[in-house]
This record gives C-alpha cells, structure tokens and sequence, in this order.
C-alpha cells in the first residue's frame, strides 16, 4: 500500500525556520519523483518544490526561491523540505506527493499536480507573531 505522511509542521514566528518530512512507505521512493504542494485557505493548491528521481533536479516556485531547500534519503525513504525566512504568506497546509514516470516532463510542469499519483494528508505550516 502507497503510503506518504507528513510531519513537521508547526506554529512558528515569521523569519523562522521549520524541516517538513515526507515519510514513504509501500513503493521504491527512489524511482519516484517526490514534490511539496501546499494550500492555504481559500486559494488554489501550489506547487511548492520538487526533486526528480532522475538526476535529482530541484525544483522552486519563486516565492520560496533562496528560503526553502528540497532533498531526498532514498536510503530512509524520505524527503524534506527545509524551510527557512519563513513569511506569513507561506502559512498552508502542506502536502508531499509522489509521481512515477515523470522524467524530462518535470523541468517544464513539475508544478502539476495531476503528474503525482500518490498524496500524503497534509501538515500544517503557521507562520504567525
């Protein structure tokens, strides 16, 4: 069973720093590409940040750009999202998701959410004084 859970978040004071884990279980995270979405009330789902099973391409969204860092532990099954300079714009529930077969289609749409098959439930970021 495909299974992706979330953990990490928290309530944190603007310039803050919080680490997400995607935890995987049920598949080889390693042929996978891994990707953090995020919603915040009212608005639509954002792709967040994206690392590819390839060559380990990242990918950002520009307004986390130089704040947030995605990395893989393919021995652990696991990927984070180091979030740094935390904003209250950034307050979202967030989402890992997992995409099998998205190859070279990552560098052009990794922020699709139809290209990942599999979702974790969510982790709450507050970002708040």
């Amino acid at each position: 069973q495909v299974q992706l859970v979330e953990s990490g978040g928290d309530l944190v004071q603007p310039g803050g720093s919080l680490r997400l884990s995607c935890a995987t279980s049920g598949f080889t995270a390693a042929n996978y590409a891994i990707a953090w979405f995020r919603q915040a009330p009212g608005k639509e789902r954002e792709g967040v940040s994206a690392i590819s099973n390839i060559d380990g391409s990242t990918f950002y969204t520009a307004s986390v750009k130089g704040r947030f860092t995605i990395s893989r532990d393919n021995a652990r099954n696991t990927v984070y999202l180091q979030m740094n300079s935390l904003k209250p714009e950034d307050t979202a529930v967030y989402h890992c998701a997992a995409g099998f077969g998205i190859g070279n289609r990552m560098r052009g749409s990794w922020f699709l959410p139809s290209h990942f098959t599999s979702w974790g439930q969510g982790t709450q970021v507050t970002v708040s004084s």
